[in-house]
């Protein structure tokens, strides 16, 4: 089982939105030595909504061939396409992903049975283990814990990345799942105690800009020393917050640039960070002790 701090990983860019390969390897190599647990390439932070299918594998299969099997690489394959998702989950497996992250069908507001159905079909078509996404504030589409219990059933779904914030739902999900099943979070704010509750690890926009202290928290979340999960969370706070100031992953993207990792460069419709919002995420910046 796959666990600990997971970066959900940008998308380098150069200021005309082209792709930067270059920035994008460095910053795999400084995951690998800072002890990221494993990449996830091309999920909402990885700006997988406005990259064209051929790019989206190649961005993943240039990720595999750069990680080259020293931590897993998670691709993010999903899509309101039931089609669509077969083909870039078909994709991920033939270039070498250890898994893959499908978000549920965004947009089109299916039913449980439909959820269920979707994922189903994903599954079948394609041999590689299967992470759900749950992110409700971004697909207007909520899978509940009884349709997760449901897929879990499945041979090749082997987890969920529920990124709701809601607590309560670890236990539910567990209770309905096993322990063999995984359940990572995809809330910064949360991640600790999510962990600390029993979860396996958080696919974090966080550890983007700090992977060393995201992955110090994280092993002593999952060894249960909740005093030191805690105290380096606390550092990390303001950040967790702020890099939501506007829509993900827009904040992360100008912290890194400002921290000279990568390019000015994101696509429309999203756009760089608004002025007024430099100065308090480059205050959380420094009391991350990352600026």
């Amino acid at each position: 089982m796959m666990q600990g701090s997971m970066v959900a990983l940008v998308t380098p860019m150069a200021p005309d939105g082209s792709l930067d390969l270059d920035a994008m390897y460095k910053l795999l190599e400084w995951h690998v030595e800072q002890g990221t647990s494993a990449i996830v390439s091309m999920g909402t932070t990885g700006e997988s909504a406005t990259l064209d299918e051929k790019e989206h594998c190649e961005v993943i299969r240039r990720t595999v061939e750069q990680v080259a099997g020293r931590i897993p690489v998670i691709a993010g394959t999903g899509a309101n396409s039931t089609t669509e998702a077969i083909s870039l989950t078909r994709c991920a497996a033939q270039a070498g992903a250890d898994a893959c992250l499908l978000v549920t069908p965004y947009y089109n507001k299916p039913t449980q049975e439909g959820l269920y159905l979707h994922h189903k079909a994903v599954a079948e078509a394609v041999d590689i283990p299967q992470i759900l996404y749950n992110v409700p504030g971004r697909t207007a589409c909520d899978m509940l814990p009884e349709t997760v219990g449901r897929l879990a059933e499945i041979d090749n779904i082997v987890g969920i990345k529920e990124a709701t914030g809601d607590l309560d739902r670890l236990d539910r999900i567990r209770s309905l799942t096993g322990e063999d099943f995984a359940l990572y979070s995809g809330d910064d704010a949360t991640g600790c105690e999510f962990m600390l509750r029993g979860g396996n690890g958080v696919i974090s926009v966080t550890t983007n800009v700090a992977p060393g202290q995201m992955a110090q928290m994280c092993a002593a979340a999952l060894a249960g020393d909740r005093e030191m999960a805690e105290k380096i969370d606390a550092g990390l706070a303001d950040l967790h917050r702020e890099l939501f100031l506007e829509s993900n992953p827009i904040p992360v993207k100008w912290a890194l640039a400002e921290m000279g990792r990568i390019q000015n460069g994101i696509r429309l419709p999203l756009t760089w960070l608004s002025e007024k919002y430099h100065q308090p995420l480059r205050r959380a910046m420094i009391r991350a002790g990352i600026a």
